[in-house]
């Protein structure tokens, strides 16, 4: 024991000695032999550029009205959306999508990903448009025809969110190559069982950590957006026909908080009430003793929620119950409330 004790003294206090010992030469020292050296010279006929900003930051848009002075509200509950992942099939004005609440980044890889295990392959797929080709495919159930779909994958209308169309195709066996494109599906119930044989899929899907780089901006851009113009009231812009915007619109109202008192869709005006939550609910002794709101109180309306169609899209405003314009900051933050609860 004391040999093997010794000789573990030995190698400790070679390596403390530092590496020398083993035929290394140690440089820690060397700074103190360093010589003093000329500048760099750039010849004239280089230009000297100074290194640019390496993470820019873009210009704030809007003006200074949303930076004022005002009252911090109560956070906006957290929707369910947000931690549960949501596959549902919706359909307005003859037309039907998945809807599912991740970005289409997200999901591109995993719908091939789908297709693959279901033996359809991709034919075509084109990341920047968000689109998807299959190639033609039998069914048991068909031996006269060929069939294919198209996907079309395109941001939600909620925050990130996707939605999920298809086109079906079908063309007589041995004459595929004459088949075109229709503008609406050749079987509807082809379409129908192809979105959800895709929403199962996808609901049974718990990973969703691969993004694809190539559909960032899958789609083109956000189907809605707040503007915020220097001159004029800010308004959300919607990328959709006026149907679908209003029946958004009164959803999303109703599922923000908004009392719907009355509505008209011709003008596009919808008569609200909105009140801040913690004015909404009464105290603890207030509740106790009779003093919240009657069931008999009247509401009345404080704002307007105007839907207006502007050339290809919708633009929809708050004012005040008269037709007022309201103060930037309120406007901009009740017209977040509307956004976020889009669907």
């Amino acid at each position: 024991m004391r040999i093997i004790s010794s000789g573990i003294i030995i190698l400790l206090t070679v390596n403390l000695a530092g590496c020398g010992w083993f035929g290394l030469r140690d440089r820690s020292s060397d700074y103190l032999l360093a010589e003093e050296t000329e500048p760099t010279f750039i010849p004239v006929e280089s230009k000297s550029i100074p290194l640019g900003q390496l993470y820019p930051l873009p210009p704030a848009q809007g003006g200074s009205e949303q930076l004022v002075s005002f009252d911090v509200p109560r956070p906006q509950p957290a929707s369910i959306n947000t931690f549960e992942q949501l596959v549902k099939i919706q359909s307005f004005d003859d037309r039907r999508w998945v809807l599912i609440n991740i970005s289409p980044s997200e999901l591109w890889p995993r719908l091939r990903n789908v297709l693959n295990r279901n033996g359809v392959p991709s034919a075509r797929a084109e990341g920047s448009s968000g689109i998807i080709e299959t190639v033609w495919v039998s069914f048991n159930s068909d031996n006269d025809n060929s069939h294919r779909f198209r996907f079309n994958i395109s941001p939600g209308v909620q925050l990130e969110s996707t939605e999920i169309s298809v086109v079906h195709n079908q063309a007589l066996r041995g004459e595929e190559d004459a088949g075109e494109w229709p503008e609406e599906s050749n079987s509807d119930q082809r379409e129908l069982d192809m979105l959800t044989l895709v929403a199962n899929d996808l609901a049974g899907t718990e990973d969703f950590a691969s993004v694809s780089l190539l559909a960032q901006e899958i789609g083109g851009s956000s189907k809605v957006q707040i503007i915020s113009p220097e001159v004029a009231d800010p308004f959300i812009e919607i990328k959709l026909g006026y149907d679908r915007s209003w029946a958004s619109i009164v959803y999303s109202a109703e599922r923000a908080g908004f009392t719907t008192i009355d509505k008209d869709r011709t003008e596009g005006v919808l008569f609200v009430n909105y009140t801040e939550p913690n004015q909404a609910e009464p105290g603890f002794f207030a509740g106790l003793f009779g003093g919240g709101r009657s069931n008999d109180e009247i509401i009345e309306v404080n704002y307007r929620i105007l839907v207006e169609s502007v050339k290809e899209n919708v633009e929809v405003r708050l004012v005040d119950s008269k037709g007022n314009s309201l103060p930037k900051a309120e406007s901009l933050k009740l017209l977040a409330i509307v956004r976020s609860n889009l669907s």
